[in-house]
């Protein structure tokens, strides 16, 4: 899927604004599409180009969608659109600006939202990296499947560093299996995730696994037996590709 251009024509574009770089590779694209000389038919026979509207399966590279708005209710409808094409988000650019590798800034914006949250019991814990090398701040955690709890993902964002140490202590006392940098723990802390995605995924034995998961807070009012079950990962998942089916 192919977003951006580089360079062409013997000549660096990375300074150059997004809206001249967006030109520059619509005209490479259309160019490779419908050769004039035996440069552009060269090209083609190395790589299969299509524009929007063509067949997907027609094409090995694809042009990103892109399109502009001009309010949040634009943004909203074309949030909307690539959900429902799969995609996790937007990319929300200035068209203005330039290509800088390695680097962040606020003229380019990721857009996501979740999809659902749920109440999970934490199955597993690991200690963190960098400043959180020390405590157990990584949580694996489960949903339940009758008597069987079967895990879904891990998170290792969304909780205060004070709480990430009071909950490391209560981990480390509640220890099941030490493994070193892993540790099996009493299944007794329910903890609400959010996730922008549900895939199917082998890593787990529930089948499934949540993308880009968050611990939204601590869930001390919960008991274990009434976190969410695997049928309502399942269920999230169906709705998922229902919404993609249709769209």
């Amino acid at each position: 899927m192919i977003f951006d251009v580089l360079y062409a024509g013997h000549e660096l574009l990375i300074d150059r604004p997004l809206r001249e770089r967006k030109a520059i590779l619509d005209a490479l694209f259309a160019w490779l599409r419908y050769p004039l000389d035996s440069e552009a038919v060269a090209a083609q026979k190395l790589l299969s180009f299509a524009a929007a509207g063509d067949p997907p399966h027609t094409a090995r590279l694809l042009r990103a969608p892109s399109a502009r708005a001009a309010s949040a209710v634009q943004l909203d409808e074309l949030f909307d659109r690539a959900r429902a094409r799969g995609n996790e988000g937007l990319m929300i650019k200035d068209a203005a600006s330039a290509y800088t590798p390695g680097r962040r800034g606020q003229s380019w914006i990721k857009l996501k939202r979740e999809l659902a949250t749920l109440d999970v019991v934490v199955t597993a814990v690991e200690f963190g990296h960098g400043k959180r090398a020390g405590v157990l701040s990584d949580y694996t955690f489960a949903v339940r499947n009758g008597d069987r709890l079967l895990n879904v993902g891990k998170a290792f964002t969304g909780l205060t560093d004070a709480e990430i140490a009071k909950m490391s202590q209560w981990f480390l006392e509640h220890t099941t299996a030490d493994h070193g940098q892993v540790r099996q723990v009493e299944p007794r802390i329910v903890i609400e995730v959010a996730f922008n995605a549900v895939m199917r995924s082998n890593r787990h034995d529930s089948g499934f696994a949540l993308r880009f998961p968050r611990i939204v807070r601590l869930r001390n009012d919960k008991p274990v037996e009434d976190i969410d079950t695997l049928q309502r990962v399942e269920d999230i998942y169906n709705e998922q590709l229902h919404v993609q089916k249709t769209a």
